[in-house]
């Protein structure tokens, strides 16, 4: 059986948090207006549209932070990954080539999608015909997140 984990258990954060202890928790603030944001009359993928968006908002913010910026460092990097502030895996494909601008990773795995193919939003722009450039991802709203836009 895993140990208990309490607040008192828990290690304190490292240097340099409480300068992006402000944007976190506005974030988290965002993320449960959404989770408590009334859902009638949205389709059922529709209600979880803008709690992936706030999440991507928030991975970004801390890629930024760490890969452009380069205002953390890597043991606050580290926790902030650990203690869920960001997605890890998907900061990982923000890294490699073709998936700088991914939206979510439901996006890339093709079994998620019809005819195993990669998600419409990952289609570029400029393939797109006029009648589909409008069309969103049915996983997260996206409405490109292509690399070649």
């Amino acid at each position: 059986m895993p140990p208990i984990r309490t607040q008192r258990s828990r290690k304190p954060p490292p240097a340099g948090f409480d300068e992006i202890e402000d944007t976190l928790l506005e974030f988290a603030n965002k993320m449960k207006d959404a989770e408590s944001a009334p859902h009638e009359g949205k389709k059922k993928n529709e209600a979880t549209w803008e709690i992936f968006r706030i999440s991507h908002q928030r991975s970004r913010y801390i890629y930024e932070l760490y890969y452009k910026k380069e205002a953390i460092e890597k043991p606050l990097y580290d926790w902030l990954l650990k203690n869920g502030y960001g997605d890890a895996n998907l900061i990982a494909k923000w890294k490699k080539q073709g998936y700088e601008k991914l939206c979510c990773l439901r996006c890339i795995q093709a079994k998620e999608n019809n005819f195993n193919a990669t998600c419409i939003c990952r289609v570029p722009r400029a393939r797109l015909n006029e009648e589909s450039s409008a069309i969103q991802c049915v996983s997260c709203g996206c409405r490109g997140c292509a690399t070649g836009d």
